[in-house]
């Protein structure tokens, strides 16, 4: 029986930019690259770079993204930190705890968010979204 989340491998056309993004911009710690990838860590998150071919088109744009937890003393900083290496927004915030939603060197959909599933039920539970059962 699956038993939690394992890893995430991200198609990249740019190897060493999207090192250089989720390494130096983001705070990922480099684990192992060669010729044609790369494995990353952040806490207990594993991530596989993979080259191969991607297309802007290939990567539909809907509400499909990865989050990334942060934590609200240093949100600010971070946003800062996109805004300086010019990182593109691909959607505004607009729930419960602050979140930057951007995008990586290849169109990856992003978020750094505050806040976990605990305070967004919470928040749920005052403010529901349409047609929304809780189940405790």
């Amino acid at each position: 029986m699956l038993n939690g989340f394992n890893h995430l491998t991200l198609a990249v056309s740019r190897l060493a930019e999207s090192i250089e993004f989720y390494h130096q911009v983001l705070g990922f710690k480099l684990d192992a690259r060669w010729a044609r990838g790369a494995y990353l860590s952040l806490g207990d998150l594993w991530l596989c770079l993979s080259v191969d071919q991607v297309a802007a088109g290939d990567l539909q744009r809907n509400y499909t993204h990865y989050a990334f937890s942060i934590r609200q003393a240093d949100f600010a900083e971070f946003a800062q930190r996109l805004r300086e290496h010019g990182v593109g927004l691909w959607k505004q915030d607009s729930s419960e705890g602050d979140s930057l939603y951007f995008l990586d060197p290849d169109g990856h959909q992003l978020e750094a968010h505050v806040g976990d599933l605990h305070s967004r039920l919470a928040a749920c539970r005052v403010k529901p979204y349409a047609g929304m059962e809780f189940f405790d």
